[in-house]
């Protein structure tokens, strides 16, 4: 069994978020995508890597007119700029998943977010339409959210950063640009991973 255990595949964790113009893809758009290797999680544990060693970043053109102009202000992003200079989205979704093989040689890639449902949504789509194939599979997924609801043994609904304890919050500040929030959602997810939760047996002292 143990023999077995060390054959299994580390997974690579990779934070994503994106900034679109509306609530789902197709009848609107993914704007910008930013990624970070955020660690890698074998049979012996997590290991944090430096966000901002192995990054991604991409501002797309709109694929459709639709948009919503409360959604479209979170990211200040200018959609008329993105029509003229944003990256056609079955290349930047192939130059993603390339980078994707490429970080996660060796592993699993596992996409993280926080919450995942919104980022994931967009992200797949996208691929699906765009590359017609996922580099994380269909379920190759980590919603933070859930994992620090379960570490912490609240209800999920309970959980927010304004809630978490602070050593687990990056100092970075979330900024609504893609690529910034990855970096700072990585250094989330590593402080989650390494986190025993609130209830865990305090050191004894010698």
């Amino acid at each position: 069994m143990a023999e077995r255990t060390r054959r299994i595949k580390p997974s690579r964790y990779i934070s994503v978020d994106i900034e679109a113009d509306g609530p789902i893809p197709g009848p609107y758009s993914m704007l910008s995508l930013g990624a970070a290797v955020a660690g890698t999680q074998d049979v012996d544990g997590f290991t944090a890597a430096d966000p901002e060693q192995q990054t991604f970043y991409r501002e797309l053109r709109p694929i459709s007119e639709e948009f919503v102009p409360e959604a479209l202000a979170v990211s200040g992003l200018d959609r008329e700029r993105l029509r003229a200079e944003g990256a056609e989205p079955a290349v930047a979704l192939a130059e993603f998943t390339d980078w994707v093989r490429e970080v996660g040689a060796g592993a699993q890639p596992v996409m993280c977010g926080y919450p995942a449902s919104y980022d994931w949504t967009f992200l797949y789509w996208y691929l699906i339409r765009f590359t017609g194939v996922s580099p994380f599979g269909h379920s190759g997924c980590l919603d933070m959210k859930t994992l620090c609801a379960t570490k912490s043994g609240l209800p999920l609904r309970a959980v927010a950063k304004g809630t978490m304890p602070r050593h687990l919050l990056s100092n970075r500040r979330h900024t609504h640009h893609a690529l910034d929030d990855a970096i700072e959602q990585a250094e989330l997810l590593a402080n989650l991973m390494n986190w025993p939760g609130p209830h865990a047996s305090a050191p004894v002292p010698d």
